[in-house]
């Protein structure tokens, strides 16, 4: 969650002035120009190769070469929240590019993305190679060449000194940091061989972070008064992976990595997996566990060059894919601190309490309630 103050926090379903803040830059980010806000959204969404976006009107900004353009211009928006007694409180609600200009009878109306568009769009002008390097030397150069001055935050947990081997990269930045595939459709991607994602926050900032689950911390109770409406439950199997399997392979004929292997061993859970799928697949037959079904991922990149990096990434797949299918739809008070990845313990019935981790938390600039969508592990038997 970014920071916000405990009595701001206390204050989200008491009357408090939300005002908005807008400002844009044709100089990297190095000055801001202060913008007249009007109205708009934001949409924090960690399923989205942008995570975020928004939508906004700005009265009578300057155009052109000088002012704002869908070229050059970076806009950056904070919303605050006033609470009694106090100041206003601002928090980063995105920094952005261009992806659409329009002329209004006020101003301007501007679909925006996050900065990993500027990454997205920066196609190499011929395939490379990289490495050998860490990881942290690796992604630095293709983010300073698409990004000249933007630096790179490394979360806790993130193995960023894990050695990446000489690798040759096609035309796909984005994809050889986050987690693109090359032509043999074997993983590239910097982050995903580290078990992690990459992502520019809501300041902007490319970062490097792992993959959520729901042993993180709490950031945010939500008990049932703070909503606005009852929570929306859903259960799919979309998406459910409950046994990962992982190899490294370089393709260049050296011995195979691994296979790794993760898969969910908790025999309360929905989606348990047995007690060994790998070595005794006909356990849950002998055991008289009808109930166990196997769903089987696998995963293989050429950046993967040791057990211990596999078996790192096959428990982040697990914990990726073990929470997709039991979610909620929960409109609350709206809080703007809210990141997508965070975890938070919601009141679904009185008395009753789950974790879940936020997936997307849109919100509309200055108004007081949002609807996050949310998901969380297989409900227990």
């Amino acid at each position: 969650m970014l920071p916000i103050s405990t009595q701001a926090l206390a204050a989200l379903g008491q009357a408090t002035r939300r005002p908005v803040r807008a400002e844009w830059s044709n100089d990297g980010g190095r000055t801001w120009t202060p913008a007249r806000f009007s109205s708009g959204t934001v949409t924090p969404d960690r399923t989205a190769e942008c995570r975020y976006s928004a939508t906004v009107e700005l009265l009578d900004p300057p155009r052109g070469r000088d002012g704002i353009n869908a070229i050059t211009s970076e806009i950056r928006l904070w919303q605050g929240i006033g609470v009694p007694r106090r100041d206003i409180e601002w928090i980063p609600a995105g920094r952005y590019v261009i992806d659409k200009l329009s002329r209004t009878r006020l101003g301007a109306s501007l679909d925006l993305l996050g900065r990993e568009d500027v990454l997205r769009g920066a196609a190499l002008p011929a395939a490379r190679t990289i490495g050998p390097d860490s990881a942290e030397a690796c992604a630095r150069v293709l983010v300073a060449e698409a990004l000249p001055g933007a630096s790179i935050a490394w979360q806790a947990g993130v193995k960023k000194a894990q050695r990446i081997p000489s690798t040759v990269v096609d035309e796909d930045r984005w994809g050889a940091l986050s987690g693109g595939t090359d032509t043999s459709g074997t993983s590239t991607g910097i982050a995903a061989a580290l078990g992690a994602e990459l992502y520019c926050d809501a300041t902007g900032t490319v970062t490097v972070a792992p993959v959520p689950t729901l042993a993180d911390p709490v950031v945010w109770r939500i008990p049932r008064g703070l909503a606005t409406a009852e929570p929306t439950a859903e259960e799919t199997t979309e998406g459910l992976v409950n046994l990962w399997v992982v190899t490294g392979d370089s393709g260049s004929g050296d011995a195979a990595i691994g296979p790794a292997y993760a898969w969910d061993d908790d025999p309360a859970s929905l989606t348990y997996a047995g007690p060994d799928p790998v070595g005794d697949p006909l356990a849950p037959q002998r055991l008289g566990l009808p109930t166990v079904r196997v769903r089987t991922g696998r995963y293989t990149s050429s950046l993967i060059t040791n057990e211990g990096q596999a078996d790192d990434v096959a428990r982040a797949k697990l914990a990726d894919s073990l929470g997709v299918q039991s979610s909620l739809s929960l409109t609350v008070a709206c809080n703007p601190a809210i990141e997508p990845g965070d975890v938070v313990e919601v009141e679904v019935e009185d008395g009753a309490w789950e974790q879940h981790i936020i997936d997307n938390c849109p919100y509309t600039l200055g108004g007081i309630s949002q609807t996050c969508q949310t998901r969380t592990s297989a409900r227990r038997l």
